[in-house]
């Protein structure tokens, strides 16, 4: 039986990368406002560089790219970006659709929730409180919890020990096969993909299951159930 569902947060419940993309335009358009004489479109091309280079997650990325294109960081300039960056972000951050009733069905169903994410613990959960999910995941494990990134076993080893289930209990929900889907497979969790949040293409992910809307998990979890109730006769 699915005792537990275990998700990715970033683009697997919240669309974190058009977030991102919003966030960093609107900051760009701030700081030529404020003095930046650059072109936006290379502005942003830098800025994306320095988050492929230092990780999508990195808090110094403005300081970094104003040190390299003024030789310092002028803090008009910086405190202008942060500003636009942090109202766009809050603007930006949803969830994507049928998430809330979806987990709202799995915890009347007596599913418990879990998360896990390579995202900084503060990050994780502030983004959990502004989309008001934070009452609803039994256990959230983040980088910190563990000091492991996925597909490493030990963050889903941690999400099952918190829960109380078994690897056999539990579906892992998310966006990146190679972090998601390996990790979760290594514990013999079995794994859903959600194609709707996928970022790279992917043809084959190799989880157990494709999703191309939250909804759909819900019919996952409960033919899931059936089938083994029915296996044992009930």
């Amino acid at each position: 039986m699915i005792r537990a569902v275990i998700f990715d947060l970033d683009n697997t419940l919240v669309d974190f990368m058009q977030m991102k993309r919003l966030a960093v335009r609107a900051a760009v358009d701030a700081m030529i406002d404020a003095g930046l004489d650059l072109d936006a479109r290379n502005a942003e091309r830098e800025i994306q560089a320095i988050y492929d280079r230092e990780g999508i997650e990195y808090q110094r990325v403005l300081d970094d790219f104003l040190e390299t294109h003024l030789g310092r960081v002028d803090h008009k300039i910086l405190a202008s970006g942060i500003v636009a960056y942090r109202r766009a972000r809050e603007a930006a951050l949803v969830l994507y659709p049928h998430v809330t009733v979806t987990l709202m069905e799995l915890i009347k169903s007596g599913i418990r929730l879990a998360v896990v994410s390579d995202a900084p613990r503060r990050e994780a959960w502030l983004r959990l409180c502004y989309l008001n999910l934070h009452h609803l995941f039994d256990v959230v494990v983040t980088f910190e919890d563990t000091g492991e990134r996925k597909p490493s076993p030990g963050p889903f080893r941690a999400a099952l020990e918190r829960l109380g289930v078994t690897a056999g209990e539990a579906l892992m929900v998310g966006d990146w096969p190679e972090r998601d889907v390996v990790g979760a497979t290594q514990l013999g969790i079995r794994t859903v993909f959600a194609r709707y949040g996928d970022t790279f293409g992917t043809i084959e992910s190799g989880a157990d299951f494709v999703i191309d809307d939250m909804h759909q998990l819900a019919d996952v979890v409960q033919s899931l159930n059936a089938a083994e109730l029915k296996g044992a006769g009930v």
